[in-house]
């Protein structure tokens, strides 16, 4: 295996072989013929090789990089890359951009090539003892709608997301998750999807042992190597708020007995492993009845905090019924300086409705400014940044307008794409957004 300073993904055995079969007279002059051969060769020819590449090669365009990388080694060697050099780099441009239609599959197509598939963690918490989430980073990434996940919570952990979210609907006195209502099935419910799991996870990172009494040891999270980090579970409200809401709070008495959870004692926040936020149709008056003692916090509407530096102080437009997230359970005459961290924990809004899509690919001064104005009003109000409904494609305007929010200070990225999320390299612009 060549080293890694070499940048030399194709072992000289290799192009020796594959031009080799090129050079063969039963395959002159049949373009398509020997233009197949040479995909096949490429994508089969060595699991070792491929297995080096998708390391080593940056996530925006591997497939077409490896095109790129043979044909430039072998173009001035073999009359076959000069001659039909245009249909090889046709190729290459089009398996860069069919991927960019399908990052996640690709994602998971190249974890199991580096990882193995005995890597990819089991949805059982059994298979999370102390030692599983050792070697896992905690990352500022929320999983979008992780419901819909192979393994729900346990994807979003094992990648290292802080944040997930769980749709939750009532009906007849139990809570199902799910995206419609045509998606909801008796098996997939808040307890057994997130509660329970979570209750497990936890008891294995705080096992009952005479030293933990001894000492008086904290309660740990779920991140072994962050152990402070605290998981945020996003319970969207989608039937009505004052109705859902005692079921919500009954769901979470495992969470709660065993001090996993955050919470406001009525004079400071004491943080938990576990965070729990409420949107969609939460119930503001309702988050924020007991003065006391509160541990369900509210997901705050974004786009209504005002900057207190343009005096604008107009109270909100409430609603007592299901209008959606930030609106249920709001006097009319709520003031935006209401939202704080004793009873609010995120401020999110759409991205497209309050930034709108960066065109050209590039964001305008107007867009970097609304971006600011609000990331300030929120940390102002001691919350946390998180937009939603970010522009997911093409991949690489996705990562620029990743970067940028983060530059911003945004807490939280709403991802969809956990593992490119996690790994970090869409911070670094080597190309930019059109690669």
């Amino acid at each position: 295996m060549p080293q890694a300073d070499k940048l030399d993904v194709f072992p000289q055995e290799s192009s020796t072989f594959l031009a080799l079969v090129i050079r063969q007279p039963a395959l002159e002059g049949k373009v398509e013929t020997t233009s197949l051969i040479l995909l096949a060769l490429v994508f089969a020819h060595s699991a070792r090789l491929l297995r080096y590449a998708v390391s080593k090669i940056p996530s925006q365009a591997p497939i077409p990089a490896l095109f790129t990388l043979f044909f430039l080694q072998n173009r001035r060697t073999y009359p076959f890359f000069k001659k039909y050099s245009g249909v090889i780099q046709f190729i290459s441009l089009a398996f860069g951009i069919a991927l960019s239609f399908f990052p996640d599959e690709y994602d998971r197509a190249a974890s199991i090539w580096k990882h193995g598939v005995a890597d990819h963690i089991e949805g059982d918490a059994s298979h999370w003892p102390t030692d599983r989430s050792r070697e896992i980073i905690a990352v500022n990434c929320h999983s979008h709608n992780d419901y819909w996940r192979k393994i729900p919570l346990f994807s979003a952990l094992q990648a290292g997301c802080v944040g997930v979210e769980a749709d939750v609907w009532l009906f007849d006195e139990e809570l199902y998750v799910g995206h419609t209502t045509s998606s909801l099935s008796s098996r997939r419910t808040l307890r057994s999807l997130y509660i329970d799991p979570l209750v497990e996870i936890l008891n294995q990172q705080n096992p009952a042992t005479p030293f933990r009494r001894i000492l008086d040891t904290p309660v740990r999270g779920v991140f072994d190597a962050d152990p402070n980090q605290s998981v945020v579970l996003l319970i969207d409200f989608k039937t009505d708020g004052a109705a859902t809401w005692p079921a919500v709070a009954e769901e979470l008495a495992p969470l709660r007995d065993r001090g996993y959870l955050t919470y406001f004692n009525g004079n400071e926040i004491i943080p938990g492993p576990v965070t729990v936020v409420g949107t969609g149709n939460a119930p503001f008056n309702l988050v924020t009845a007991n003065s006391t003692y509160r541990d369900i916090f509210f997901d705050a509407p974004l786009e209504k905090l005002v900057d207190e530096d343009n005096n604008d102080e107009d109270p909100l437009e409430g609603s007592s019924s299901g209008s959606g997230q930030g609106h249920t359970g709001m006097p009319d005459t709520l003031r935006p300086n209401t939202f704080n961290i004793t009873n609010s924990y995120y401020a999110s809004v759409s991205f497209k409705k309050a930034v709108g899509f960066p065109w050209p690919f590039h964001f305008t001064q107007r867009q970097m400014d609304i971006i600011r104005d609000q990331v300030r009003v929120a940390h102002r109000h001691g919350l946390k940044v998180r937009y939603w409904s970010v522009p997911s494609w093409p991949v690489s305007l996705r990562n620029h307008i990743w970067r940028i929010l983060v530059q911003e200070g945004v807490d939280i990225l709403n991802v969809d794409d956990l593992v490119t999320a996690t790994k970090g390299d869409w911070k670094i612009p080597i190309f930019d957004w059109w690669i």
